[in-house]
């Protein structure tokens, strides 16, 4: 019986996604369609999608999404990129290296990979291409730094993790991403100067001791919201919600009273915006609770687990495996579905080999985070395209020397564990 429920609930979710039905309402018809052939009462599958949302910590997510759209309409961006003009600018391929130093210091505030390219995109990919540098290029530069969105915290797929992974702690899950957020990035810096000098693309500018400490001086308030988020936690004075909403009002202090840049008409845009997400960030979540609910009661993940020592026993061929798969999925399906509707079947099995979930969550979170960077269903790849006026298929070329680097962190991180754990192991909560 539940060999025949689980091939009608991924038969069906298969059939609904590739019929272009809203993964949401895929999720739930999927679910709803499962649960009357299992004779569960649906009042119950109900009860799973709001029991979903029923979580403190989940409250961060809306917070932290309008930390991200403050910073968009407010000006923050602006004045980040400024900075990372000063430390990197004068470097060959200089406004390169600026893209991915401003999306590490986008990621530590909005931990968002599509919020950091479509406001820093916005500004950098025309400006790359006017000082010469190739639209591909600068399109590849844009959405794979990005990606440390999503792994230097805060970020809102750990969140997503924490839930689906039973409660983990944001806290940690937080700290953790912090070395092989910043790795990630200096590799990318690393393969953007080697194809700049390859290219000849141009320097930036100098700037001057007086203008370095001018540019610092007004991008520090900006900055001062990761102490705000990360101190605050690893300090123990707030939780991660907390931490998220007196970001966000420290946001909106600075942009109306001491940057000036907001206003009422912006304010009006950043809460609908806002609303706008969340609203489809609950449907994914409430609906990803009742299909997990499904795969716990047909005991799938314990099936998975099984089916994934029956290959090997070695711990090494098994996370290849895991990886190798989550890859292809990220191909396909969106970043945050899949952490909620492949923790609960892959965590169990990488624990039964002693993997730590800390760890797994960090591998999975930049494992997903590269299908955000490729066809078809890349998020970040359709907005940094959109901006620059250029087709997918003209990006791929230019886009593989950063898939490859993206993969070597990966194999890197997995190898070693402890540049993901140590950090949370200094950590009391």
């Amino acid at each position: 019986m539940y060999s025949t429920g689980a091939i009608i609930l991924f038969g069906s979710l298969a059939i609904l996604m590739i019929l272009r039905i809203p993964i949401a309402f895929s999720l739930i018809v999927s679910s709803i369609i499962s649960a009357l052939y299992l004779e569960i009462p649906l009042l119950f599958l109900f009860q799973k999608m709001v029991n979903g949302l029923n979580s403190f910590t989940f409250l961060a997510v809306p917070f932290f999404i309008l930390a991200a759209q403050i910073m968009i309409e407010g000006g923050i961006s602006t004045k980040l990129m400024a900075l990372a003009n000063v430390m990197v600018g004068r470097i060959r391929g200089g406004t390169a290296m600026v893209n991915v130093v401003t999306s590490m210091f986008f990621g530590g505030i909005s931990g968002s990979s599509v919020a950091d390219v479509s406001s820093v995109g916005s500004f950098l990919i025309p400006a790359m291409e006017k000082e010469g540098y190739g639209k591909d290029f600068s399109v590849a530069v844009t959405v794979t730094s990005s990606v440390q969105g999503v792994i230097i915290p805060p970020s809102q797929n750990m969140i997503y993790y924490s839930l689906a992974a039973g409660g983990l702690s944001v806290g940690k899950l937080f700290i953790a991403g912090y070395i092989p957020g910043i790795m990630l990035g200096v590799a990318l810096m690393i393969v953007t100067y080697i194809l700049a000098a390859k290219r000849d693309y141009p320097k930036g500018k100098r700037f001057t001791f007086g203008e370095s400490i001018y540019v610092a001086k007004d991008a520090i308030l900006g900055l001062f919201m990761i102490v705000i988020i990360i101190g605050g936690i690893v300090l123990g004075i707030f939780t991660p919600t907390e931490s998220a909403a007196i970001a966000s009002t420290y946001a909106l202090v600075i942009t109306f009273f001491v940057y000036r840049n907001m206003t009422f008409k912006n304010l009006y845009n950043i809460f609908v915006n806002t609303t706008n997400m969340l609203l489809l960030i609950i449907a994914i979540i409430s609906a990803s609770s009742a299909f997990g609910f499904l795969l716990a009661y047909m005991r799938i993940p314990v099936m998975v687990t099984d089916f994934f020592l029956s290959i090997s026993e070695n711990p090494i061929v098994i996370l290849i495996s895991i990886n190798i798969l989550m890859l292809i999925l990220g191909l396909v399906m969106d970043m945050g579905v899949l952490i909620l509707l492949l923790t609960p079947i892959l965590l169990p099995v990488v624990t039964s080999i002693g993997m730590d979930p800390i760890h797994f969550g960090i591998i999975m979170i930049l494992n997903l985070g590269l299908g955000l960077c490729t066809p078809p269903v890349g998020t970040s790849l359709f907005v940094g395209c959109a901006i620059a006026n250029l087709k997918i298929e003209h990006s791929i070329k230019a886009l593989l020397p950063f898939y490859l680097t993206m993969l070597i962190i990966l194999v890197i991180l997995i190898a070693f564990p402890q540049l993901t754990l140590w950090l949370p192991s200094l950590m009391t909560v």
